[in-house]
């Protein structure tokens, strides 16, 4: 797979919390460091998403918000 995405991760797919929209996806890329997405109910059917099943994670860093205080 090629991107332009900078922030890029592979992971095991570590819970999935469905409902009847969206879904919560938790992805650990490290011991102790987990990426949590919410992505529809759609794309993760769409991906064969499961609990241990490999994936990648691509974060755009315009969507990231970094605050202090």
């Amino acid at each position: 797979m090629k991107t332009s995405a900078r922030n890029h991760f592979a992971g095991t797919v570590k819970n999935i919390v469905k409902g009847p929209v969206s879904c919560e996806v938790i992805v650990s890329i490290a011991p102790g460091l987990e990426v949590v997405a919410v992505i529809s109910a759609t794309s993760a059917e769409n991906l064969g998403l499961a609990v241990g099943k490999k994936a990648q994670v691509l974060i755009k860093a315009s969507s990231v918000v970094v605050a202090v205080g």
